[in-house]
């Protein structure tokens, strides 16, 4: 049976908690059912295409036409995370998720943004200290990133890190952009029960896993200042339901379409982290079940939704959201306003 919203609070709550004072080995799995889902997690595998190509390379500066427009200078943007961040299945630069929130910022901004994407395809929450380190080191902390997105949790479900682990990892993550002044928005750990070649049961244990994972990023991302998008829901009974049009050909990495989903979803809460969003929106608004909860029992009802976001308010509280999505730019627009950093 499902869990209740409070049961999942409660859960997210403790493993957040163990991520913050050190206790690792937290798991949720049982060691009954290891054997099972081994052998299914097997037969999934070998369904699952593996693809080899390199995501495209997408960095660079998009909207150079605003430049005239702006005395300042271009909005930077960072990205980091695994293979969806960095938008691995796709084969057009304009097609990645970075690509695409970089073309849309500068046009809601009126202002050129100059994108850089450190993710790597399957990495897990451990490498983000190396990717936070690379984005920060090539520039000093005058020029650090205005604001960056991470997307990050479902390797770490995959190759069963401890969801203490991986949480502490990105809420350290989250400090370090924090520290040196950036803005963060995590896209939280998609709905890996959505992946088609996946049977029961390793599809129900999955889905748990991801939404139990997404919400402790939740409470650890909000609790540094920052600001969540759950995907998970978002994506998952779109991608259930038209896997063709919303996966790729490896039939697990999102297509140009699923990954257009994900960034209208965020682009919202990115434009709104940078005050670029009309200050009337950024109360609740009951007449679209927005709120001021708790910050365990906000987390719960986001993965429940997607495209929900969570944003600290004050002590224990977050500001639960549903915001207004903003459609992107036709791709030819994208592909017009990306000038390659040389």
């Amino acid at each position: 049976m499902p869990m209740s919203k409070a049961a999942s609070a409660r859960v997210a709550r403790r493993i957040a908690t163990a991520a913050a004072y050190g206790s690792g080995g937290l798991s949720l799995l049982g060691g009954a059912a290891v054997g099972l889902l081994f052998a299914e997690a097997q037969l999934a595998k070998r369904k699952i295409g593996v693809s080899d190509d390199d995501p495209p390379k997408a960095d660079g500066v998009y909207g150079a036409a605003f430049a005239g427009q702006h005395p300042g200078r271009a909005v930077r943007l960072g990205f980091l995370g695994d293979s969806t961040a960095a938008g691995q299945g796709v084969h057009l630069p304009r097609q990645t998720p970075g690509a695409l929130l970089a073309s849309a910022l500068a046009a809601v901004a009126e202002r050129p943004v100059e994108l850089r994407n450190v993710a790597l395809p399957g990495a897990q929450s451990d490498d983000l200290e190396r990717q936070v380190t690379l984005l920060l080191s090539e520039q000093d902390l005058d020029h650090a990133p205005d604001v960056c997105v991470i997307m990050i949790g479902a390797n770490d479900v995959t190759h069963r890190m401890p969801p203490s682990r991986a949480v502490r990892l990105l809420s350290d993550a989250v400090a370090r952009l924090r520290t040196a002044g950036c803005e963060v928005v995590v896209g939280t750990c998609p709905d890996l029960g959505s992946v088609e070649p996946v049977g029961q049961p390793l599809r129900w244990v999955a889905r748990r896993l991801s939404r139990q994972l997404a919400a402790a990023q939740t409470i650890a991302v909000v609790e540094e200042g920052a600001r969540t998008v759950s995907l998970g829901d978002l994506l998952g009974p779109e991608f259930a339901a038209h896997p063709r049009e919303l996966f790729g050909p490896d039939n697990y990495h999102p297509s140009a379409e699923g990954y257009a989903t994900a960034a209208m979803a965020i682009l919202p809460t990115l434009c709104a982290s940078l005050g670029l969003w009309p200050t009337e929106d950024e109360g609740p608004d009951a007449a679209r079940r927005e709120s001021i909860l708790p910050v365990a029992r906000a987390a719960a009802e986001a993965v429940a939704e997607g495209g929900t976001e969570v944003t600290a308010v004050r002590g224990p509280w977050a500001l639960l959201k549903h915001r207004r999505r903003r459609r992107l730019p036709p791709a030819e627009e994208v592909e017009a306003a990306h000038e390659e950093a040389l």
